[in-house]
């Protein structure tokens, strides 16, 4: 198994930063792209940005331009800076791993962390 905790998440205003951590630790080996999801207030799930074990990434439209997804893989841990933030940015963010042992077929979560962005 493995586990993904988050951090970093809290209160912020319209216009300011906050910068999300997630580590993962267990079987690493079962892991190879992460992701970024949130969940706004009576939403669905969707995803925000990726980041493969090479550095490669992609972005949700709404986020290009503010948001960036890093890695460091010493540390087992992908981070999202979040930028220029906006009140509709507001959420629970969700960090995402593939398992590939399984053909990606199930995935690893991690408990979420909360995102407030006053107006």
């Amino acid at each position: 198994q493995v586990q993904l905790v988050e951090s970093g998440g809290g209160l912020v205003q319209a216009g300011g930063s906050l910068r999300l951590s997630c580590t993962a630790s267990g079987s690493i080996f079962r892991i190879s792209t992460m992701g970024w999801y949130r969940q706004p207030p009576g939403q669905q799930r969707e995803l925000v940005a990726a980041i493969t074990r090479t550095g490669s990434t992609n972005y949700a439209d709404s986020v290009k331009g503010r948001f960036i997804t890093s890695r460091d893989n010493a540390k087992n841990t992908v981070y999202l800076q979040m930028n220029s933030l906006k009140p509709e940015d507001t959420a629970v963010y969700y960090c995402n791993a593939p398992d590939y042992a399984t053909g990606g077929r199930n995935e690893f979560w991690g408990q979420g962390t909360q995102v407030t962005v006053s107006s």
